[in-house]
């Protein structure tokens, strides 16, 4: 049941707002102060730092953990597993394969960040395609096949990682390594807009498509008989998740958690109604991956620890939390 409709506008106009602050604000944290001065009179250096770094991380942090958030609260549903994160399913660790292979083999070098991005990309892509016909029986898709066929294709593209990794070169071990501990980086300026424009369009389709979420989160059998799809459901969902994480783990890498806790502590604080549940996952999921990058430049200035890194340490011990208590119950 979906909480009054003040409370709702409120929830929403509330994560929205600090969405809009995150954007606003963040960018002026760093390591170095910002010359207000320079940066009206738009001279550099601080004028580039701003907009050419900062900027950009900022955005890319709004967008990427609204996304990993998005896609958690949604395999969440589906899987009816409090614990379901973007990673579950393998398509993100098909896409850290890819990565990892594209960096071994020096795309990098020839199209830089262009050539990690479209290893992840192929990566993930096979992954979906191995995990779908795995899933399918007869025509028909299960939300448990799913998780089954993610989590066996998960731990073959970890071994396969592991297995790549061990040889590399010095150079290759160390970018790799970097890698996949996940962070943000400034990217291009056209890169941003093309990624930004990838997950608003794909978080609208799944945000609207949220009854069809509460039908599933209740159970299949129950969904079918008040008239859900359940097979095509499951496919556009499925679709959609590994969309979001895929291409956010080709610009970030395989930043942990945010899927998890995001989705799980709003769904206890809101209820389970993923048409509240959802906008207000994407837009606070932004917030916690862009704060986490502004920590990690500034906490250890000048040196920088990884968003990926502060996600861990956020999401490991909120983890063993709720293993803990679904354990006493």
């Amino acid at each position: 049941m979906l909480m009054p409709r003040i409370s709702v506008a409120r929830w929403i106009g509330g994560s929205a707002l600090l969405f809009v602050l995150a954007g606003c604000l963040l960018p002026f944290v760093g390591p170095s102060r910002i010359d207000w001065g320079l940066v009206l009179q738009r001279q550099d250096p601080d004028w580039s730092i701003l907009m050419d770094l900062r900027l950009s991380r900022t955005l890319l942090g709004l967008f990427a953990g609204g996304a990993l958030a998005l896609a958690g609260a949604l395999f969440q549903s589906m899987l009816r597993d409090a614990l379901a994160t973007p990673y579950t399913l393998g398509v993100s660790t098909g896409a850290s394969l890819g990565a990892v292979m594209a960096i071994a083999l020096d795309w990098h070098t020839v199209a830089g960040v262009g050539g990690i991005w479209a290893g992840a990309l192929c990566g993930a892509g096979v992954i979906l395609f191995v995990v779908m016909g795995t899933a399918t029986r007869h025509g028909q898709v299960s939300s448990s096949s799913l998780l089954l066929a993610g989590v066996a294709i998960n731990s073959v593209c970890a071994a396969l990682i592991l297995l790549v990794h061990s040889f590399t070169g010095i150079s290759q071990s160390f970018a790799i390594s970097r890698w996949l501990i996940g962070g943000l980086d400034a990217v291009e300026r056209p890169t941003l807009m093309l990624y930004a424009g990838v997950v608003a369009c794909m978080s609208l389709l799944v945000v609207r498509q949220a009854r069809q979420w509460n039908l599933l989160a209740v159970g299949e059998a129950w969904a079918a008989t008040r008239g859900a799809h359940v097979r095509r459901a499951l496919v556009r969902g499925y679709l959609a998740g590994s969309v979001l994480a895929a291409v956010t783990v080709a610009l970030t890498g395989p930043i942990g958690f945010v899927g998890l806790v995001v989705p799980h502590l709003l769904r206890k604080r809101l209820g389970g109604d993923d048409r509240l549940l959802m906008p207000c996952a994407f837009l606070l999921g932004g917030v916690l991956l862009a704060g986490c990058d502004a920590i990690g430049r500034t906490i250890l200035a000048p040196a920088e620890i990884p968003a990926g890194a502060i996600t861990a340490f956020i999401g490991g011990p909120h983890l063993i939390w709720v293993v803990r208590r679904g354990g006493t119950r």
